[in-house]
C-alpha cells in the first residue's frame, strides 16, 4: 500500500529533527573522552564508522554501488580528496569540543549554510537575490566585528565552516550514494588511521586491552555517533525538499550554543555575542527570503 505524501512529509520531518538533534548533542559524547587525545578519537571514529557503514551497506544490499565506484579510478581519486577534507573537519570538531571551544564550533556550523551559498556563487555560478546578498554581507560583518574588537579571526569557526562547506560542494558534484560514498571515504582513511594507531599513539588509552570495558564501549560508539545522524538525514532528504530540509539545519548549532553557554560555562564575550547575533540575523533573513520565494512559486503554480 503506497504511503501518502502527508505521511512521507511527517516521516521526513521526524528524521530531519532526529538527525540535527543528534548532531547537536554529539558534544556530550566527545566530552566523555576528555582524557583521550583528539587524534586518537579520530582514529576510532574512522575505524568504527567504516565497520558500521559496511554492515549497513551489506544489509541494505547496496553492494552493486560499491562495485560500480571501485571500477572508476577518477571517482576514487575525488573521494580521496573529500575523505581528506572530511578527516580535517572531524578532527577540528573533536579538538574544539575537548579544548573548550564548543562556542566556536557552534558558530562554525551557523556560518556554514551562508558559506555554502558563497561557494555556490563562486563555483556553481548561482545567482543571489537581493535579500540573500544582504544576509551574506551581514555574516561577513559579524566575522569582521570579531576581528576588529578581539583582534583575531574566529579561525576554528571558519575552518569548520570552510571544510564542511567545501566537502558539501565536492560531494554535490559526485553521483554517489551517500552511505556508499561515506564508506569509501572512511575506507580510504583507514590505512592512515591504523598506521597512526600502531606507530604514533603512545597514550595510556591507545591499547584497548588495557582499557576498562566502559571506555572501550564509549570509543566503539564513535561509529554510531557518526553514522546514526547520517541515516536519519538521508531518510529525511528522500522525503523533504532541500529548502524544507534547510530549515532544520540550525537545530544542531543551537543545541551546541546552549550546551557551551549553560552546561560547560564557556565565556561568551561581547564581541562573540555580537558576531552570533549578526549571523542569526543573516540566517533568519536568508530563511525568510527562501520561504517567501517558495510561497510565491507555489501560488503561481496554483493559478496555472
Amino acid at each position: 500500500m503506497p504511503i501518502s505524501s502527508a505521511a512521507q512529509t511527517r516521516s521526513g520531518v521526524t528524521n530531519a529533527v532526529s538527525a540535527y538533534v543528534m548532531w547537536g548533542f554529539a558534544p556530550l559524547y566527545f566530552k566523555l573522552l576528555n582524557n583521550v587525545n583528539a587524534r586518537e578519537i579520530l582514529v576510532h571514529r574512522i575505524l568504527w564508522s567504516c565497520l558500521l557503514l559496511a554492515i549497513i551497506i551489506v544489509a541494505a544490499k547496496k553492494w552493486r554501488f560499491v562495485q560500480s565506484i571501485a571500477k572508476q579510478p577518477q571517482l576514487l581519486l575525488r573521494l580521496t580528496l573529500t575523505a581528506s577534507i572530511l578527516a580535517v573537519n572531524w578532527f577540528l570538531f573533536i579538538w574544539a569540543i575537548n579544548n573548550n571551544h564548543l562556542l566556536d564550533a557552534s558558530l562554525g556550523y551557523f556560518i556554514n549554510p551562508l558559506f555554502s551559498v558563497a561557494l555556490g556563487v563562486i563555483f556553481l555560478h548561482e545567482r543571489l537575490r537581493k535579500w540573500q546578498k544582504v544576509a551574506v554581507l551581514l555574516s561577513l560583518l559579524g566575522v569582521l566585528i570579531q576581528l576588529i574588537i578581539l583582534g583575531s579571526l574566529p579561525l576554528i569557526s571558519l575552518a569548520l565552516a570552510g571544510t564542511f562547506g567545501t566537502y558539501g560542494l565536492l560531494r554535490k558534484k559526485m553521483a554517489v550514494d551517500s552511505f556508499v560514498g561515506l564508506w569509501f571515504e572512511s575506507l580510504l582513511m583507514v590505512p592512515f588511521a591504523i598506521l597512526y594507531w600502531l606507530f604514533f599513539t603512545e597514550s595510556a588509552t591507545s591499547n584497548m586491552f588495557n582499557n576498562s570495558i566502559n571506555l572501550n564501549i564509549i570509543l566503539i560508539m564513535a561509529g554510531v555517533v557518526t553514522t546514526a545522524p547520517l541515516l536519519c538525514f538521508t531518510a529525511a532528504a528522500k522525503r523533504l525538499t532541500l529548502s524544507a530540509l534547510g530549515f532544520f539545519q540550525y537545530i544542531g548549532p543551537s543545541i551546541m550554543f546552549v550546551l557551551a553557554t549553560f552546561l560547560y560555562n564557556e565565556p561568551l564575550l561581547k564581541a562573540k555575542l555580537l558576531t552570533f547575533i549578526l549571523i542569526w540575523c543573516a540566517l533568519a533573513l536568508y530563511s525568510w527570503d527562501s520561504w517567501r520565494i517558495k510561497k510565491l512559486i507555489n501560488k503561481s503554480d496554483t493559478f496555472r
